[in-house]
């Protein structure tokens, strides 16, 4: 079966090919015999163009036997989105976009269409707008959705990733401040560095039982849909403790304005929207906002390493421990 050529939105491309190198090109090389295969497998027809605004996913609708849209995603697989369609086939629909079908092989997934997908709210760039005031009420929402999302794994068919755990988050961050010559080491200033060792210490023990949670907790993987008002789409899934969900939310909230108040401010309000320990996320949105600065050392952004400073910051100049 063929749709014709299978191209690549260009920033999606363009991702790929600079994060991932080799392996980056290999998938792109390899993307239209296994859009090919997947599609006759699952009766395929009529694929649209690609969607925009991703970053390393092929995703398009296409048409079942059954004239019935579906979307087609095929992910260039990383250690964030592994567990993807483990997570979607747990979830069972309930808050989140229907798993249909998963090839373990290439990555690729058949979920629900969730029209019209209209962003919960939409992100022009950075600073991320969630921790404006005017956002409050789609903060709360959205944590409300990921309450909703935090589960024991339960029963994973053969086949389907494990789950990785969010304390690798804290391992990855501990092994670059100890690396020889670590730039982030090295450019790192003494108050966050000691902050980042003592929550990196503190945060490698799960506070509480394991939960199905998420890496990337923004408002735009939340999209409007038919079968249930708001749906999340591309979950970023691990298995931790419940505030883990609280970092990456916390952490962007910050960014509008990187102050010690407004930090305080919004990790009370959302750390009692999840119902996880203040502490614990302020915690955990710290470690997220030195993980950020340590890729924007790596890719040599001095306006990204700028911001997610100020977060950090922010972060430790609230933090109650000590």
């Amino acid at each position: 079966m063929s749709f014709g050529r299978v191209v690549l939105p260009v920033e999606v491309e363009e991702t790929v090919r600079a994060v991932f190198g080799r392996a980056g090109s290999q998938w792109i090389d390899e993307l239209p015999s296994v859009v090919a295969d997947v599609a006759a497998r699952w009766g395929l027809t009529g694929l649209s163009a690609p969607f925009r605004g991703g970053t390393h996913a092929y995703v398009a609708t296409a048409q079942r036997a059954d004239q019935s849209r579906v979307v087609l995603k095929v992910p260039m697989v990383d250690e964030e989105n592994v567990a993807e369609a483990t997570a979607l086939h747990v979830y069972a629909g309930d808050g989140a976009v229907r798993l249909l079908d998963f090839d373990p092989g290439s990555g690729a997934l058949l979920l629900e269409w969730a029209r019209p997908g209209t962003e919960l709210l939409n992100q022009p760039g950075f600073p991320s707008l969630e921790g404006r005031p005017e956002n409050a009420e789609k903060v709360a929402f959205a944590c409300g959705l990921y309450r909703r999302l935090r589960r024991p794994v339960g029963t994973v068919p053969a086949g389907f990733p494990p789950f990785p755990f969010a304390t690798e988050v804290v391992d990855g961050l501990r092994g670059r401040l100890e690396a020889a010559n670590s730039q982030l080491a090295e450019l790192l200033p003494d108050q966050l560095r000691e902050k980042a060792d003592y929550w990196c210490g503190a945060l490698a023990a799960p506070d509480g039982p394991l939960f199905i949670v998420n890496r990337d907790t923004h408002l735009g993987n939340i999209v409007a849909a038919e079968r249930e008002p708001w749906l999340l789409i591309d979950p970023k899934p691990c298995l931790g403790e419940a505030a883990f969900d609280a970092g990456f939310l916390l952490m962007i909230q910050i960014q509008s304005n990187p102050t010690r108040e407004h930090a305080d401010t919004v990790i009370a309000a959302t750390a009692t929207a999840l119902d996880v320990d203040p502490e614990r996320a302020r915690g955990w949105a710290l470690v997220r906002a030195v993980e950020e600065m340590a890729w924007a050392i790596d890719d040599e952004d001095h306006n990204m390493l700028t911001l997610h400073t100020a977060v950090a910051y922010a972060l430790a100049e609230s933090c109650a421990y000590g």
